[in-house]
Parts: C-alpha cells; structure tokens; sequence
C-alpha cells in the first residue's frame, strides 16, 4: 500500500491507500502533530503503531511513499525513513517531480507541495476552473484553470494564528474555552463577538475572495473545501460546494502514480 502524507507546519496528515482501487479517501488515515525534531527513526516507530492499528506491520504493508511537506526536515526525515526501513525512494511533491498539472506562477518553484497536490486532486475531481480553499496554518486559495492549468492564488493568515495574535495583542481578550459556535453575526457578549468575527468574518472572507477570483477568471468556479479547519468554516460559507478532508492526499496519491517507477 501507498503511505501518502502531507506536512504542515502544525500538523501531518497520513493515510493508506491502495494504489489500485482509485479511491480518493484513503483505506485508513491518521492526524499528528508536526514535530521538526523527530527523526526518521522516531517517524518509522510513530507510523509502525499506527499501522499496527489495523491489524498489519510497517514494513509488510507499505510498498511505497509519497510527501507533500511545508516542512524541510520532516521530508528529510521521511526520505531517510523510506529508505532506511522500506529500501525505496519516496516520492516527493515539488520541483523535478511530475504532477501532471502545468504551474502558470511567474515561478513554479515557488509554489508548495502542499498547493499543487490541492491542485491535482481537485482537477482530478471535478475539472475547472475550480478554486481549492485550504484551511490550515495559513489559509490558502489555488485556482485552476477550465484547462487544468495552475494559475495561481492566494495566501492569508490561517484562523488559529490570526486568533492567536489577537489574543496576544488585545490584552482585554481572553481565549475562550472550547469551540467557537455564533447563532448570530452580531454578538450581545464579548464571547458571542469573538465567535462571530471567526467564523463569520473567515466565511465572508472566503466568499469575498471566490467572487474576485471568478471575475478574473471570467467565469463560475467550483469551490473546494479543504484543511483541518475547513469544517468550521464550510456551514457558513455561500460559495464552498465541496468539502474534501482528504485532497491533499489524494494529490499525493496522484503524483505518485504518476512518478510510481522512479521509486521502485
């Protein structure tokens, strides 16, 4: 089975697919926290017990794997971690690696691992133009043409750290304990306020944003949602149409199959 991850700066995603049955979600999928300091070792210990959650072992079902990282030394890790422990070469999204999807930005180097795999796997499943939203550390927004090119995008503070910086700038705000959940834009309390900034004001920032990028592009745009924050926002947002928890890793899965024999 393919081992396909994405690494964020806050958190990596992982899952198992089975590379023949074309399955955009993954067989069995996992969420950790991103550690810089975790070495190849460390990651093949974490992964093999996750794994042996499902009933296998590390080196007995993982065949291949594939990265799509923000974050130089886990992909540093997980090279060493393939070649070490499964004696092959794992796929990395990025420069050098077929994707399938021509890059229009003024540089291509540029652009994240993380963005194209989006890119990918939304083109893959449901064409353009499509506009992918991310909400992760940063929130993102990629654009892809009707022709299944990357044009480009859009990155802004991600919902956490832009709460964050609240917090800590505005010494009359307290973080509040559990979710943020409005009933109504205009809130009656300083909690009710707080909650109707994030997840509305992150709502009409996405809708604002798809509006623009469609009147550039000329035409309507299919809007995917994605990330580990995307549903908080997708209730609330007019122009998400999809919810994909797992399109970056479909993206992964995708260049993979595409570069399968440089691996093996």
């Amino acid at each position: 089975m393919l081992l396909a991850i994405d690494a964020g700066n806050t958190q990596t995603v992982l899952g198992l697919y089975d590379v023949n049955d074309g399955q955009a979600e993954p067989r069995y999928h996992w969420r950790v926290s991103t550690a810089l300091e975790r070495t190849a070792d460390e990651h093949a210990l974490l992964i093999g017990g996750l794994i042996e959650t499902t009933g296998g072992s590390f080196a007995e079902v993982v065949t291949g794997v594939a990265i799509a990282s923000s974050v130089p030394p886990v992909t540093v890790a997980i090279r060493e971690l393939a070649q070490r422990h499964l004696k092959t070469e794992a796929i990395v999204v990025g420069p050098g690696v077929k994707s399938g999807i021509p890059i229009l930005y003024d540089n291509p180097r540029e652009v994240g691992p993380d963005r194209i795999a989006d890119a990918v796997a939304a083109y893959d499943l449901y064409g353009g133009p499509t506009i992918v939203v991310d909400f992760g550390t940063a929130t993102t927004f990629e654009v892809v043409t009707a022709k299944g090119e990357y044009l480009g995008g859009a990155i802004c503070p991600g919902i956490e750290i832009s709460l964050d910086a609240l917090f800590v700038r505005a010494s009359g705000l307290r973080r509040p304990f559990g979710e943020l959940t409005p009933d109504r834009a205009i809130g009656r309390s300083t909690l009710e306020s707080m909650s109707s900034g994030a997840i509305y004001g992150f709502a009409a920032q996405t809708d604002g944003m798809c509006a623009r990028v469609e009147a550039e592009v000329g035409e309507p745009c299919t809007v995917v949602a994605t990330g580990g924050l995307a549903q908080v926002i997708v209730g609330h947002s007019e122009r998400i149409q999809h919810h994909e928890p797992w399109l970056t890793l479909h993206g992964v899965r995708l260049v993979y199959e595409k570069n399968r024999e440089t691996a093996e």
